[in-house]
């Protein structure tokens, strides 16, 4: 697993140990870049349930100006300091907990995201709560793209509210759906 392009393309990154976490592949990460971008000038970017942190570290990489890795793992967020550590990067925010009660100081703080990436446990398919979330908390610029995976048994819709699918690919075992966010008039 490494960061694959950008400033720090080439890193190696560690894996979190253990069975409990499923890592974006480098071939996934490719495609959600190359669906995406595949580089960026600016702006925020929101990993929830962020494992190792690469796809959060691949898009500063690629030149988010900063961004949130959130995981309620230790291991995971040991995994992501670890990796973070390699870049020498300071607009890494990593926070541990709870995604949902994250989202809601991140909202308190006035933070507003250009792109989130939604990767919950497969077992627990939380896409269309976590956009509620979003939603509702206003932690969404304008035209904001929304990254979600899941295992290819779940149909996510192709609008959802403000939500609607501009992509929306299989690979193999993992969908893909990126969303554009509208704000409701």
């Amino acid at each position: 697993m490494r960061i694959i392009a950008g400033k720090y393309g080439g890193i190696r990154l560690n894996p979190v140990k253990g069975d409990k976490t499923r890592p974006t592949t480098d071939k996934l990460k490719e495609a959600i870049f190359s669906m995406t971008g595949p580089y960026f000038d600016g702006g925020t970017f929101l990993d929830l349930f962020a494992g190792s942190g690469a796809v959060g570290l691949e898009a500063v990489s690629r030149g988010m100006d900063s961004a949130v890795l959130i995981d309620r793992s230790r291991q995971a967020i040991d995994t992501i300091n670890e990796n973070l550590a390699k870049l020498h990067d300071d607009s890494v925010k990593v926070i541990k907990g709870n995604s949902f009660t994250i989202l809601s100081e991140l909202a308190a703080d006035n933070n507003k995201f250009d792109m989130v990436f939604i990767d919950p446990p497969y077992k627990q398919q939380k896409i269309l709560t976590v956009l509620d979330k979003l939603n509702s908390l206003q932690l969404l610029n304008t035209g904001a793209t929304v990254i979600s995976e899941t295992d290819n048994t779940v149909e996510l819709p192709g609008e959802y509210g403000p939500f609607e699918a501009i992509k929306q690919k299989n690979y193999g075992l993992t969908n893909l759906v990126i969303y554009k966010f509208e704000e409701e008039s």
